[in-house]
């Protein structure tokens, strides 16, 4: 797994490999505040160990070629880190941002089945 310097993963079991996608997931995560990384790894991990994730946690984005959404809570900011898998158990990690109205923004829906294309076009 390809982590940031500042982004360590625990040593469990896991049943799910991460990857990030180029660097738009670090770029995203190295912004955030302490307690919101925090909340961020503790997700991923979550994601990586548990053989069934609740759809607090990762959810499948209707009308989308098998885009994902990686949903974090810290207090009242809410995050998405839009994902994908790729062969069953690699999920791609993609551009991240702070949500900040009911539905999830076009532009950010768009902006990752860009990059998932990229990466599908990159990897054949």
């Amino acid at each position: 797994m390809q982590l940031p310097l500042s982004l360590q993963m625990n040593d469990k079991l896991k049943l799910r490999t991460i990857v990030f996608y180029k660097n738009y997931f670090e770029d995203f995560f190295i912004k955030q505040r302490k307690k919101v990384k925090e909340k961020i790894i503790w997700t991923l991990d979550l994601i990586e160990e548990l053989p069934r994730i609740s759809e607090n946690y990762l959810k499948h984005l209707e009308n989308t070629d098998g885009l994902y959404e990686i949903r974090i809570q810290h207090g009242s900011d809410i995050f998405r880190l839009f994902c994908f898998f790729d062969e069953g158990h690699l999920v791609v990690l993609m551009n991240g941002f702070q949500k900040k109205t009911k539905k999830t923004p076009k532009k950010e829906i768009d902006l990752a089945l860009k990059r998932k294309k990229e990466h599908e076009k990159y990897e054949q």
